[in-house]
């Protein structure tokens, strides 16, 4: 049933827009017409409430949460964004996230940039790579930048933030490292299974976690580029990997 949104709901909606209360609440914020709609779809369970711009679509559906009509100045107050869309939602983080290191599994070492990760959640999302695991410091994959870079992965892909040089100091198979002083990616024999560790944006991967890397890879270089950004190395380093699965 749609209703008018209040003014203490607002203040509510807002704070999702900090990590203390996100983690307290167990909720965060998703918009955007294809987000929020996508949301309904694949995960209808973990949707908690719905704003509408002017209620102007009254969505069909079987949504049996709170669905609230706003005003484009309330939703202006509500949305994170520059130019808000028309449709937010809350939504529950998933409980059943536990960890599974059975297939490839990506390994992120304090990943900082919010557009990073969200690029990442999407390039596994992609290449079906379910499980990401990252250093505590990692930043929040439910910021709201993180959550729209993702472009819906964060639906589909399990996160877990977990003390990564004890996990990785207990895993038995292989484990590459992403080194700039590694072998090239494209001789180097690679498993389809494993866990691949990508390292911090401007340090890499910490001597902490490195001591655990059982293969260093390297992307080479065919021009003048001092670097790669993290999540396009991502995105090659796992073509790479599922290129190899073929």
């Amino acid at each position: 049933m749609l209703t008018e949104l209040s003014v203490n709901k607002i203040k509510w909606i807002r704070t999702l827009h900090d990590k203390k209360s996100r983690d307290s609440e167990g909720l965060y914020l998703i918009e955007g017409e294809k987000m929020v709609e996508e949301a309904l779809f694949t995960r209808p369970e973990l949707v908690h409430t719905l704003i509408e711009l002017n209620g102007i679509r009254q969505l069909d559906l079987t949504f049996q949460g709170a669905y609230y009509s706003c005003t484009e100045k309330q939703l202006n107050q509500l949305s994170t964004l520059k130019t808000p869309n028309k449709l937010l939602a809350v939504v529950r983080k998933p409980l059943d996230q536990t960890v599974d290191l059975s297939g490839l599994v990506l390994a992120l070492d304090g990943i900082q940039d919010p557009g990073n990760l969200g690029s990442i959640m999407r390039i596994s999302d992609w290449f079906g790579i379910r499980q990401i695991i990252c250093s505590n410091d990692t930043v929040d994959c439910y910021n709201p930048k993180v959550v729209q870079a993702s472009m819906g992965a964060v639906l589909r892909v399990s996160i877990n933030y977990i003390d990564l040089d004890k996990v990785l100091s207990t895993y038995t198979g292989k484990i590459y490292g992403a080194f700039l002083e590694g072998n090239s990616i494209y001789n180097e024999q690679l498993n389809q299974t494993g866990i691949i560790v990508l390292g911090n944006e401007g340090n890499g991967i910490r001597k902490d976690v490195g001591q655990f890397i059982t293969d260093k890879i390297h992307i080479p270089s065919f021009g003048g580029a001092e670097s790669l950004n993290v999540s396009v190395a991502a995105g090659i380093i796992v073509s790479e990997f599922k290129r190899r699965s073929n």
